[in-house]
């Protein structure tokens, strides 16, 4: 049965530009149009609401864990449900489940785990994001060494064969650490490969985006950096044009002047755009969980590993908008635009979510003038 339903009464930015006076007509579970609020015909069930704005739901490439739960723990159907309904509630309608470097056995529980919910067609589980093991022990961070290897013949089989699984696959891996060869296969196979939890040198950056890479994760942390003679993967992902590049917006990762200068720097159509990187803690009031049984605790906004390296962020995407309107000063729209319509172009996705149009998913958000959020609909359907 057709059902439509009309929102009026906010501002509506549908991931391109700002429509004043105007009706979001949601149709069943997309979105229909948006028309000028006179033109809305009467026959349709109208949903007032009291200024604000209406905006597409967010989109997270790096999410860990959420609602009390990491994904490392126990890669589960359930589980995964827990953590994407933890961040939904809070805007972000799409996530990709991402899985820090660990055993084979975990790494085996987690992908059988996405290819279940994804067979089963639960709506929100975009992908699977697998943040190692071919890092650089160099640039580690959080992820523990006893995990991190080269890229061999087999594992580039088995990522080949997983991608024919699962539709939106993305790897992060340090350039050092997979060959050239390997990045291409790979890119063929219509796996998203992100550079990062590397030491690489600028050459050896534009080489493997000269394979295939087409994204870096979290700029600025775990990678080489941009210096006066040697660029770094910093400098190859503000100078290259096919680089897309997360950033973690949290005011403890990277620097506001930072952030600023490399929006400012970066070459089009690559583009920046937010991650939140959160572990279990969104959604709960949990003070301390373990990963790879290391203790990580929260503490005033960070996570902690006992030696103080940062394990992860305490935020969720919507955090990351405001930092990026209030703490940066870009506007508003830019700053929801970073968290919905970019990450759903990284995954060639913008024709089903991160905006408001025609046909895509009736994904959207009510947020107060000062970002807050209020109310959160997924395919039509409010989220309580």
């Amino acid at each position: 049965m057709t059902k439509k339903k009309s929102y009026i009464g906010a501002t509506i930015f549908d991931g391109f530009k700002r429509h004043f006076n105007s009706a979001l007509i949601v149709k069943n579970d997309k979105v229909a149009e948006i028309v000028e609020e006179h033109n809305v015909d009467p026959k349709i069930e109208r949903i007032v609401l009291p200024g604000g704005l209406l905006v597409p739901g967010f989109v997270d490439l790096q999410v860990n864990g959420g609602g009390g739960l990491l994904f490392n723990d126990k890669p589960s159907v359930e589980n995964l449900m827990i953590i994407y309904e933890a961040h939904a509630k809070l805007g972000t309608t799409s996530i990709m489940p991402t899985l820090i470097s660990d055993s084979i056995e975990v790494t085996e529980c987690a992908t059988s785990a996405i290819i279940e919910a994804l067979d089963q067609s639960i709506n929100g589980l975009i992908g699977l994001h697998l943040e190692g093991p071919h890092l650089a022990s160099t640039r580690k961070g959080a992820h523990n060494e006893i995990f991190l290897r080269p890229m061999q013949e087999i594992d580039c089989k088995e990522l080949e064969g997983l991608a024919k699984k699962i539709p939106n696959l993305l790897i992060t891996i340090a350039p050092e650490c997979v060959s050239s060869r390997y990045i291409s296969r790979l890119s063929k196979a219509g796996v998203t490969v992100s550079l990062g939890h590397t030491d690489c040198t600028y050459n050896e950056a534009i080489e493997a985006v000269a394979s295939g890479a087409t994204c870096a994760t979290h700029l600025f942390n775990a990678m080489s950096a941009l210096g006066s003679r040697e660029p770094g993967l910093v400098g190859a992902v503000l100078e290259s044009e096919n680089l897309y590049a997360g950033i973690i917006a949290d005011g403890f990762h990277v620097n506001k002047t930072s952030i600023n200068l490399a929006l400012r720097a970066k070459s089009a159509p690559g583009a920046l755009f937010l991650v939140s990187d959160s572990m279990s803690t969104i959604g709960s009031d949990q003070k301390q969980f373990f990963l790879n049984d290391r203790l990580i605790t929260r503490s005033q906004g960070k996570l902690l590993l006992e030696d103080g390296t940062l394990a992860g962020a305490d935020i969720h995407l919507a955090d990351a908008v405001k930092y990026m309107a209030n703490e940066v000063g870009i506007s508003q729209d830019d700053a929801i635009r970073m968290a919905s319509l970019i990450p759903a172009r990284v995954l060639g996705m913008e024709h089903e979510i991160g905006c408001l149009a025609p046909n895509t998913q009736a994904d959207f958000l009510w947020m107060r003038k000062n970002l807050d959020v209020e109310k959160v609909w997924k395919a039509g359907q409010e989220i309580t």
